[in-house]
């Protein structure tokens, strides 16, 4: 990999497994410090080990605004601040509709697109402060255009994480900060694989115009675009990554 995000710094959430570790592997071979947080610790911490280099783990809750605060304080103290955010964090759930209560729709809705604005809040605000030309990139979902049965509270929440980098860029481009969201498709990941959508691969390969299983790298390989300065002039985008499942 090149140094293309030397001298950066990058915070990805949810990155002890998956998309998220992928992506926070991938921005460190391109030369960014990353810091690998996740609700779970131990997971953060073996991610940053074995990402190895200028990796370093911070347990955080999304969900909550005081765990939040903490983390970008110990960023502060650690690296002066962020250049790139990554929203990845999020609970993917398989649940009927006729099961979907006020309780789990909050669950949802709290930690994958609350959880997106209040990060995106904090850490736009330590852009600004530094007076840094920033990447924000959200990690958003293709169910949303498809409008995937058994997700409905998620679908719901990642179509509100296209509509919030829409505006997030409109706000936030006089400062140069860019606001852009990747929507993946089905991804061969740790969570999928322990989960029923592992059995939803060979429906959706029939749908896609290359075949394969997408892999946590596809995802990762984007982000790394978007949070480079090659996409500098680019805000406000959705970039749909599932092989030509959805053609929009």
């Amino acid at each position: 990999m090149n140094e293309r995000l030397a001298g950066k710094t990058a915070l990805v959430t949810g990155a002890a497994q998956g998309i998220g570790k992928a992506i926070a592997a991938r921005l460190a071979a391109d030369g960014a410090t990353v810091m690998v947080s996740d609700i779970n610790a131990q997971g953060a911490e073996a991610a940053a080990a074995s990402i190895g280099g200028k990796a370093r783990a911070i347990a955080a809750d999304i969900s909550d605004p005081a765990s939040v605060k903490a983390l970008f304080a110990e960023i502060q103290a650690l690296t002066g601040g962020i250049d790139i955010l990554v929203n990845n964090a999020s609970i993917v759930p398989f649940i009927a509709w006729d099961d979907v209560d006020l309780e789990h729709w909050r669950k949802i809705i709290d930690v994958n697109l609350t959880g997106t604005f209040i990060v995106s809040r904090a850490g736009t605000d330590q852009m600004r402060d530094a007076g840094k030309a920033g990447r924000v990139i959200s990690i958003a979902s293709n169910t949303f255009f498809a409008g995937t049965p058994n997700m409905a509270a998620y679908v719901a929440a990642k179509g509100g994480v296209i509509g919030f980098t829409r505006a997030l860029a409109t706000e936030l481009g006089k400062y140069n900060i860019t606001a852009n969201a990747v929507t993946p498709g089905l991804i061969e990941s740790e969570g999928v694989k322990a989960s029923p959508h592992n059995e939803a691969f060979g429906f959706v390969e029939m749908l896609q115009a290359m075949k394969g299983k997408g892999q946590p790298e596809h995802i990762a390989d984007v982000v790394s675009f978007l949070a480079s300065d090659d996409a500098r002039w680019i805000t406000g985008q959705t970039l749909n990554v599932d092989a030509g499942m959805v053609r929009h």
